[in-house]
């Protein structure tokens, strides 16, 4: 079991992982540094080898499907996972594994937000996309991330071996945020230094497509982890909309005795039902919620036991 272990993905990286890996070595001269290479087509592999990473390969392509190859095969009592593209100062890692070794946090988010990157970062709509995705995260996960998105987090043993890896690409940091805030993870968000890729380099997320698997990330696990939120809110809506349109038809028997809307009546109707049947799957998924929580702890209790046995092996 490692001490620290550096976990970088890599795609086609193969003008900066050279120097990642160095700067890792560097910041970081007691942690082995795992890269698992993702397909790449360039000489990634080749480099990160002849600097002195231990390296892997993920056939499944997506960033999360890398995550979840990583989780799963290192033993570590602190993980640093990095993305390959030189785009993080790695000065901040001493303190980051600090904050997880010495004071128990489950995740340090490296925050760019809070630096310099709405001033380094070139690409169109990705400051206002980071924005919105946190606004987003925080208002409806009643959490106090600062950064969502980022690359760059340290984690504890009993976050990684109890992270369900879900997402397939880069929608993994998103997912991984809203796990530690649903779950009462400890989590504190650490200002790193963020430069924009150097020439020659080329980002791999879309800004389109990426941001709407992201968006669809949020929704999904919102459903998921909220359900009694989610569901009641579409209970409210279909019964506002059945009640608007049925108080017409209701004042129109009324004066006249008869109902010639019956199209409107039967809607409204289906709609009233439908919110019950929508109130009371949230009253159901809420109560599956509760267990699944009541097991996350004891998974929780399982996975540090395991820590303590391999820790003195």
């Amino acid at each position: 079991m490692d001490k620290i272990a550096i976990l970088i993905p890599c795609y086609n990286e193969a003008i900066t992982i050279g120097k990642v890996i160095d700067d890792a070595k560097q910041f970081c001269p007691e942690a082995a540094v795992y890269v698992y290479d993702n397909n790449s087509t360039d000489d990634t592999a080749k480099i990160a080898k002849e600097h002195g990473a231990v390296v892997r390969r993920e056939v499944l392509q997506g960033k999360g499907n890398v995550v979840r190859r990583m989780f799963r095969e290192i033993d570590a009592e602190c993980y640093v996972m990095v993305d390959g593209d030189d785009t993080y100062g790695l000065e901040s890692l001493p303190e980051m594994v600090s904050l997880v070794l010495e004071d128990g946090y489950d995740m340090v988010v490296g925050d760019r937000l809070s630096g310099d990157y709405f001033t380094e970062n070139k690409r169109p709509f990705h400051n206002t996309g980071n924005s919105l995705v946190r606004a987003q995260v925080n208002w409806l996960f009643k959490a106090k991330i600062k950064d969502i998105m980022t690359g760059y987090r340290a984690f504890s043993y009993e976050f990684v071996k109890t992270y369900p890896v879900r997402s397939k690409g880069f929608e993994i940091e998103t997912e991984m945020s809203i796990h530690a805030a649903d779950k009462n993870m400890a989590v504190i968000s650490k200002t790193i230094t963020y430069r924009d890729r150097p020439e020659g380099s080329f980002s791999k997320l879309n800004t389109f497509r990426d941001g709407m698997r992201v968006l669809g990330t949020i929704g999904g696990m919102f459903r998921r982890y909220r359900p009694m939120v989610f569901y009641g809110l579409i209970a409210l809506i279909l019964a506002a909309l059945g009640i608007g349109f049925l108080i017409p038809v209701f004042i129109t028997y009324f004066q006249t005795g008869s109902v010639p809307n019956f199209p409107t009546l039967i809607s409204c109707c289906f709609a009233l039902l439908t919110a019950i049947l929508s109130l009371f799957v949230g009253f159901i998924s809420s109560a599956l919620r509760n267990q699944e929580k009541t097991e996350f702890e004891r998974a929780l209790i399982q996975a540090n036991d395991m820590k303590k046995i391999k820790s003195q092996k």
